[in-house]
Formats: structure tokens, C-alpha cells, sequence
């Protein structure tokens, strides 16, 4: 059972999430989302997911692993952050969390009960539009909120008309 969102509550406002994973279309679904929370008064949460690992391979090089993954996730926020603001004009909230991706958006979600819009995008690679969409296509992951899912052909201008 998921929590009340409290996005329509006075003091509260509506917040759209996209998941930041270094694929081309991840950068169109913070564009989409980003523009859709600009443009209803809410707010955009980015979120960098450091997937399980092996990080004890051997003693003492887990602690640098995860540093060194954690010095990549933060760059790669900073550097999409900054492209928000600059592009949208909207300062959006950032989070870094490690395990499943799908485990880390439903925490997120249960934690944030302002997260009422969950962005992301199809890839157009020839192995399939993406193993999130792919997950909520075969239900496992069944997010608690609406899915918007972006078609893998949209241009930013496109996606300005639809916004």
C-alpha cells in the first residue's frame, strides 16, 4: 500500500521524478519533466541510482569502489542539474541512493509523498526500449504513481508543444 500523495496539500506542491542513468534518453525525460514542473508551479526530483555490486572483490577496494561510483553519480547529477537550470530554469532536487533501481523508486516515492509523476523515456536501441519500461510493461515493478513514457522519436521542440 502506498502513501497519500500530498502534492495537492496547501504548503505542498507537485513534484515530477526522472531517473538519471547516462542514457541518451534519460536526458529527454528530465527535458519532459522539467518542463512539465516549470510550467504547473511543481518541482523536479533527479535521481541517480548506483546499482548493487560486487564491490568486496577484495579487501580494502570496496571503500575506494564505491567512493569512485559515488564521485561519478554526484558529477553526473551536478552536470544534468546545472543543464536544468540553464535550460528550464528550475532548480531541481537531487538524490543518490544504491541497490534496484525499481527498490530505490519506490522508496523514494514512499519517502517523498510530493512525488506524484514518475518520467521516463523509450530508448531506440534494437534490445528493447529500456528494463524500467520494460518492468512496468511485465508489471514487476508496478510504481505506486502514474508513468509517463516518452516515445523514443521526440525533439525538444516537440516536446515544448506537448508541455
Amino acid at each position: 500500500m502506498v502513501s497519500k500523495r500530498l502534492s495537492r496539500l496547501e504548503g505542498h506542491r507537485r513534484k515530477f521524478l526522472a531517473v538519471i542513468d547516462g542514457t541518451p534518453e534519460c536526458q529527454r525525460a528530465v527535458y519532459y519533466a522539467g518542463r512539465r514542473a516549470k510550467n504547473s508551479n511543481g518541482g523536479l526530483v533527479l535521481l541517480y541510482v548506483i546499482p548493487d555490486g560486487d564491490f568486496s572483490q577484495w579487501i580494502g577496494v570496496e571503500a575506494i569502489m564505491r567512493a569512485e561510483a559515488r564521485e561519478e553519480a554526484e558529477a553526473v547529477l551536478a552536470r544534468t542539474a546545472q543543464t536544468v537550470r540553464e535550460m528550464i530554469g528550475l532548480e531541481p532536487e537531487v538524490a543518490i541512493r544504491e541497490g534496484s533501481v525499481t527498490e530505490q523508486i519506490h522508496a523514494l516515492i514512499e519517502e517523498d509523498r510530493d512525488i506524484a509523476i514518475l518520467v521516463l523515456a523509450a530508448g531506440s536501441a534494437k534490445d528493447g526500449p529500456g528494463p524500467l519500461i520494460a518492468s512496468i510493461a511485465g508489471r514487476s515493478a508496478a510504481f505506486p504513481i502514474p508513468v509517463t513514457v516518452l516515445p523514443d522519436n521526440l525533439s525538444n521542440e516537440d516536446i515544448d508543444a506537448l508541455c
